[in-house]
């Protein structure tokens, strides 16, 4: 992922300006109310180059959707936390080959994943702890489930939801992550940057005509001290969709399969 230059939210800072110009206004001996002074004007954004003519291609694509019904994977009774996880990942390493490395090499993730099975090595299990949410506003569970990359020791990502009695893979990304969070039916990754104190947000969220999560958001954050000490104020930056439908669902819970490490 590349890093998107910062966006500068005058209007934002302004109307906190006068948020706090407004708090500072008290009242005077006699009860009367007091002038904070002057306080800065709201700047609108201003168009450049109205004259630039259209792009001959579309823009580079970040990112997209990924949907695929997962074969040789049954899901008994339409319920995904019947699914094994374990059976999924092996799922996607056999129809995917190239995707994993040579066949048989060592410490691929595909040979890792024979310490996922009973008497393996949990240490050496790729697997990570599968989550159940509804992200696509349905009203049942999908599963996200994420398993370590080898030898990149990256991390990968997946969502998976259930339609026609068949398991679908909706979301499919890999990623230097650091933390994933799951809020309202939106996922969020968080990988390191390489300036000290930011990291990237990048954020996927249910789309109901793609039938998929696709991107919608990309973030460059402040998260903490900077390279002379100080610790500045979150800034956010990238292009952003429509934010994730406000449909309460239901908290994430994590899956009580033995295959999560």
């Amino acid at each position: 992922m590349s890093a998107r230059r910062p966006a500068r939210r005058t209007a934002r800072a302004a109307a906190v300006a006068a948020l706090l110009a407004v708090a500072a206004v008290g009242c005077g001996d006699r009860g009367e109310l007091e002038g904070a002074g002057a306080t800065p004007t709201a700047v609108s954004p201003a168009r450049l180059w109205p004259d630039l003519r259209p792009a001959s291609s579309p823009a580079y694509p970040y990112a997209v959707a990924t949907r695929e019904t997962v074969k040789g994977i049954t899901v008994p009774g339409d319920d995904i936390r019947k699914v094994d996880p374990a059976d999924v990942v092996r799922a996607e390493i056999a129809a995917h080959p190239d995707d994993y490395g040579p066949k048989g090499a060592y410490h691929t993730t595909e040979e890792r994943m024979g310490e996922c099975r009973p008497g393996g090595v949990r240490a050496r299990c790729p697997l990570l702890r599968a989550y159940y949410r509804d992200l696509t506003g349905d009203g049942r569970d999908d599963m996200t489930l994420g398993f370590r990359l080898y030898p990149t020791n990256q991390t990968a990502v997946r969502v998976y939801t259930v339609e026609k009695h068949r398991l679908v893979q909706v979301l499919a990304d890999n990623d230097a992550i650091i933390g994933v969070e799951l809020a309202g039916r939106a996922l969020i990754e968080r990988s390191p940057a390489g300036i000290a104190g930011y990291e990237y947000r990048t954020t996927w969220t249910w789309d109901q005509d793609r039938r998929a999560m696709v991107f919608s958001r990309d973030e460059f954050l402040r998260t903490g001290k900077g390279p002379h000490g100080r610790a500045p104020s979150p800034s956010v930056s990238g292009s952003a969709a429509p934010p994730p439908s406000a449909t309460p669902s239901p908290s994430a819970s994590p899956g009580a399969s033995a295959s999560g490490s």
